[in-house]
């Protein structure tokens, strides 16, 4: 198998600059991302705007934070700069199907990272993680942290990102084949920290007897573990998350955290770039279809120590 390598910025949170008053002669690739202040956002931002420099386009980061209403306006800002492509990742599956038609009836190529919308045929590729995959690897793991009977809860992301559900349907698959583990309660926390650790607390008081929380993300996992130290249980209560942030690792390490879900956010973030780059020059993406999925990694105790806050994979 070819080797590749991946540098991920994850060592530091930065606020992603506004975007350039005008393109420059060489082209603008607007990138627009969900909110910086998650690493795993700001990782994602600014590998896309390392590659696009490293082609010899000009590029900048803004972020929606989730709201429908942001990203249009940015989506606006992309198309008055006389962008040449827009890497998205959209903040609604169906709230940003405007945002994107809008892009490509201006004549500008959208490709869509991290999350989906849906909607076929408007973005010219949307790049994602392998989620049911990823999310069968952190619920087999959960299993072999927490045992295959008790009570559980399950803390669920922004409902209007399929990743969510999908995440949450991956651990149904696996958690269902073992019929004395229970749910005892699911709660929403938008893959946000503090709600995370809200929620965790409500359920963690409906339910004081619980031997795990199973979480869609690592913030939501953060929180949780924060919740969970708050109550003096984090020693009885396993938690697991997704996304392979640089705090989740150091849980990992910590042992506070019994598994993330690495999501290979520099490596489809990167080739979203290199796409839309084939896409202006030749026409064609290259990629042989429109949805793409990229498998995720498991990080445990066990392979902890190869991850480091700002590290590198190898695969």
């Amino acid at each position: 198998m070819m080797k590749m390598t991946r540098r991920l910025l994850l060592a530091a949170v930065a606020t992603a600059p506004l975007m350039a008053s005008a393109a420059q002669a060489e082209g603008l690739i607007s990138i627009i991302v969900n909110d910086p202040a998650n690493p795993y956002w700001f990782t994602e931002g600014e590998v896309a705007k390392a590659t696009a420099e490293e082609l010899g386009y000009d590029a900048n980061v803004a972020a929606h934070k989730g709201d429908t209403n942001s990203e249009s306006t940015l989506v606006d800002t992309a198309i008055t700069n006389k962008s040449v492509a827009i890497i998205l990742d959209p903040a609604n599956a169906d709230g940003s199907v405007g945002a994107v038609k809008k892009a490509v009836d201006a004549g500008i190529p959208v490709f869509l990272v991290n999350a989906e919308i849906n909607q076929e045929g408007l973005a010219k590729a949307q790049l994602v993680s392998n989620n049911a995959q990823g999310a069968a690897l952190g619920a087999q793991a959960w299993v072999e942290a927490v045992g295959d009977s008790g009570k559980y809860v399950e803390l669920f992301g922004n409902p209007a990102d399929n990743n969510a559900q999908t995440r949450s349907n991956g651990y149904e698959t696996v958690l269902t084949q073992y019929p004395d583990l229970e749910k005892a309660g699911q709660e929403v926390a938008n893959w946000d920290r503090t709600q995370g650790y809200q929620k965790a607390q409500s359920l963690l008081q409906a339910n004081p007897d619980v031997i795990g929380v199973i979480s869609g993300n690592d913030e939501m996992a953060l929180g949780a573990i924060a919740a969970l130290k708050e109550a003096g249980k984090l020693d009885q209560v396993k938690v697991g998350g997704f996304d392979g942030s640089p705090d989740a690792v150091e849980a990992v390490k910590a042992g506070e955290m019994q598994y993330t879900v690495l999501q290979p956010v520099a490596v489809f973030a990167e080739e979203a770039v290199r796409q839309a780059d084939n896409f202006i020059k030749t026409g064609e993406t290259g990629a042989d279809s429109e949805k793409q999925l990229f498998d995720c990694l498991l990080i445990t105790k066990d392979n902890v120590e190869n991850y480091t806050a700002a590290f590198v994979l190898e695969q």
